[in-house]
Parts: C-alpha cells; structure tokens; sequence
C-alpha cells in the first residue's frame, strides 16, 4: 500500500501538467483580456451597444482560431526540431557507437556521479535501451517535455473561447453608459480566478499570479481604453 501511495505521488508533480497547463492558461488569459480590452476600446469611441458586441463576438471567433493555429504551427515546429535530433542521434549510435557511449557516460559525471560508475551507468542504459538513454539524456527531450501540436493547439482554441466569453456576456447585459468600467472591473475579477486556478493548479504562489496578472491586465486594458477616447467617434 505504501509503495503504491509513493507511486501515485511521483505520478502527481506538478511538472507533468505543464504542457496542457501552460496553453489552456495562456489561451484563458488571452482571451479575457484580449476581448476586454478590445470591448473597452469600442465601448470608450461609442455609445452603441452593438458595434461593441459584434467587436467582441468577432475579436472572440478570430481570437481562438488564431491562438490555435499559432499554437499548433509552433508546437509543430518543436516537434520538426525534436524529429530531427532523433534521427541524427540514431545515424551518430549506429556510426560512431563507442564516442556515443562515452558522452553519456560524460553527463552522468557531470551529474555527479564518479568516473567508473558514469560508465558503468551508461553501458548498462545502453544495454536497456540505447536510443531512448541518449534521446533522455543528451538530448534532453522525454513525454513530459515533447511537444503535442494537436493537444496544445486544442487547448489554445477552446481555453480563448471560455476566457472571451466571460467578457462578451458583460457587454450583451450590462449597462452601455460605464460599460468600459464594467468590463474593466468584470475582467479583473475573472483574470485573478484564473491567476488563483492556475497557481493552485501548478503549485505555485497566489498572491504571485494575481500581482502578475492583474498588473499587466490592468495595463493593457488603460491603453486600450485611452486610444478609445483618444480616437473616438461616437459611432
């Protein structure tokens, strides 16, 4: 039972949710502030409630085909990279095998390991499984870290979505008159939930994630509503 209790923990760091963590974040965060400083901006040049939400709906659909797309080309190309090295680890193993084990042996010396052990540790990984030893080690890419197009790029997308939309109902039912102060304020609650879900989720500190988020929202949505009245037209 214990062993089993110790398992389920080594199963648990928080460093194995950091790929679909990192994304759905991002995604969530961009998608609030994104569509709310968008709003604040509209609202700030009109008195109309419509041109505000069709601003907010399209931000909102653009925004989340955007972030996945961009998320999925750039995961993509990570995993080119990763490819790459892969295959040119397997040319370097089946050519030159001897100079391969004596770089493993050399990090796990780095690592801190004696000379004979380090070697020894690497003759008995390249014995296990050779490739999947250097691909680990040299090369410093393993399931936690490699990199999932489809997943992070589905992330991106539907993480946009559910941040977008919490602004977007603020523009459909409150007031038009103040409507930039609403959102402003709507926005900043929603990004501290999200700084608060995800700093419990990551393990990291609360107050950290709010200071951090709520600084650069806050930011972000003055500008946007600066060069609203600074440009406005009463549309």
């Amino acid at each position: 039972m214990e062993q089993d209790n110790n398992d389920d923990y080594l199963d648990n760091h928080y460093i194995h949710r950091s790929n679909w963590l990192r994304a759905a974040v991002l995604g969530a965060n961009d998608g609030i502030l994104s569509i709310a400083s968008l709003a604040i901006g509209v609202a700030a040049a009109s008195d109309l409630r419509e041109p505000i939400v069709l601003a907010s709906i399209a931000g909102l659909v653009g925004g989340a085909l955007s972030m996945a797309a961009g998320e999925y080309v750039s995961v993509s190309s990570q995993t080119d990279v990763e490819n790459a090295d892969i295959e040119r680890e397997k040319v370097e193993l089946r050519e030159m095998p001897e100079i391969e084990l004596q770089r493993l042996a050399e990090i796990y010396e780095k690592r801190g390991l004696k000379k004979e052990t380090a070697l020894q540790v690497a003759e008995e990984l390249t014995e296990y499984d050779v490739l999947g030893a250097h691909i680990r080690d040299e090369l410093g890419i393993n399931e936690i870290s490699q990199a999932k197009p489809l997943q992070a790029a589905l992330a991106s997308g539907l993480a946009f979505i559910a941040g977008g939309i919490l602004p977007t109902l603020t523009t459909l039912f409150l007031p038009v008159h103040g409507l930039e102060y609403y959102l402003y304020g709507f926005a900043t609650f929603f990004l501290i939930l999200l700084g608060v879900l995800a700093a419990k989720t990551g393990g990291s500190s609360i107050t950290k994630a709010i200071i951090r988020i709520t600084l650069w929202g806050t930011i972000a949505m003055g500008l946007s509503a600066f060069v609203g009245y600074l440009f406005g037209v009463n549309i």
